[in-house]
């Protein structure tokens, strides 16, 4: 990446416009090489790419007025308006997500308000007692009104933080049901389903926001492979995942998504996750996953969003990329603040398995014993019986 930094540098650009376009190549980069092949000249096509977005930055930045007059026209219409066809519910969702909220009486309420979901429901998707879910969603009803929240346009100046408050509750919604933290099962397909079809509606109210569109190519790419994620119950890992029942269609959707996403913008949080999720998704095998870019994307996602989870989704791409060795080093710090975290323990027994090492066993149990997860107990305590 220097090669390019300093290529776009002799242009006597600023270095941050540089430093941005070079992050948006990276990532145009992890989704299209692919599913395109890799350039016969990679570094030529990464200064070229990354100039041309450089110049589109720059007439961008020229037709600023125009883009800021829309944006006041859009600050002052309803989320109906927007997306024309007069359904309240992404209004609805917006004041579920205002700010004198927390983020669990948030979900709640998103999920009974707008998703329509029964309190039964509702616990079972969030894995708590009937009681609490009803604690919850009476008391956000009870912080509403006491703030004096209504039903009507939001304040122009509050709709980047809400815009920012409702992604983070759907993608709240959709990783919990796409990954159950305890229980039987694996997914929950009526949290999934109604974190995308929310997002999809989103998505079409606010069609030239990057990070919303990022979240909707997020969902779809790790929806695509839910029907291979569990056989007969038992949970089956990425590397045996039979790809050729992903569903393609919904992968080409979320990668034409993101592509239109990069040059609108800042690259965020969403975006760089999706982005990863784009390599796996487009691998032909496990075996021809790019990892050296996955691990580029992770390092982007520490500077953009740095997180127990994406250090941990670090290590392990440093693993692939430079062996287990290097990974179980970068996992320890991890483990050090972190403990009782049994997938920083699965991750480090995965590690140490690849290296043969007796620790293993030991490391695959104290995982099992740390989640509440059914499936996931049994898949560890498996390994375990075979490391």
């Amino acid at each position: 990446m220097p090669h390019v930094l300093a290529a776009l540098q002799r242009r006597g650009v600023a270095l941050e416009d540089c430093e941005d376009a070079v992050q948006e190549t990276l990532l145009a980069a992890a989704v299209q090489w692919p599913r395109e092949g890799m350039p016969t000249n990679p570094r030529g096509w990464l200064i070229r790419v990354a100039s041309r977005r450089l110049i589109d930055a720059q007439r961008s930045d020229a037709a600023r007025p125009r883009r800021e007059l829309q944006t006041e026209q859009d600050r002052t219409a309803t989320w109906s308006q927007r997306v024309d066809d007069h359904d309240d519910s992404l209004q609805m969702l917006v004041l579920c997500c205002h700010p004198a909220l927390t983020t669990a009486s948030a979900v709640a309420l998103t999920l009974r308000a707008v998703g329509g979901l029964t309190t039964r429901q509702i616990a079972a998707g969030l894995l708590v007692p009937e009681s609490t879910a009803a604690q919850r969603v009476s008391r956000a009803k009870a912080t509403l009104r006491s703030a004096g929240a209504r039903f009507e346009p939001v304040p122009p100046e509050q709709l980047p933080a809400r815009l920012h408050a409702v992604r983070h509750v759907l993608h709240l919604i959709f990783t919990t049901g796409s990954s159950l933290p305890s229980g039987s099962t694996v997914i929950d397909r009526t949290l999934t389903d109604d974190a995308i079809r929310i997002t999809e509606r989103l998505h079409r109210a606010v069609p030239r926001d990057p990070e919303t569109a990022g979240l909707l190519a997020l969902m779809l790419l790790v929806d695509a492979r839910a029907a291979t994620r569990v056989n007969d119950g038992r949970l089956v890992p990425l590397a045996e995942q039979d790809r050729a029942a992903w569903d393609a269609a919904q992968i080409d959707r979320a990668v034409l998504l993101l592509e239109e996403a990069l040059p609108r913008g800042r690259v965020g949080p969403f975006q760089l996750q999706a982005a990863i999720a784009a390599v796996h998704a487009t691998a032909a095998a496990f075996a021809d996953t790019d990892w050296p870019q996955i691990l580029e994307l992770y390092r982007m996602l520490l500077t953009v969003a740095p997180s127990a989870a994406v250090e941990l989704g670090a290590a392990i791409a440093l693993s692939e990329v430079e062996g287990p060795e290097a990974g179980l080093a970068a996992l320890e710090p991890l483990a050090a603040a972190r403990p009782r975290d049994h997938r920083v323990i699965a991750a480090r027994a995965h590690m140490l398995e690849t290296l043969a090492r007796p620790e293993a066993a030991v490391a695959f149990r104290q995982a099992a014993a740390l989640t509440d997860s059914i499936p996931e107990q049994n898949y560890l305590n498996v390994k375990a019986g075979h490391a």
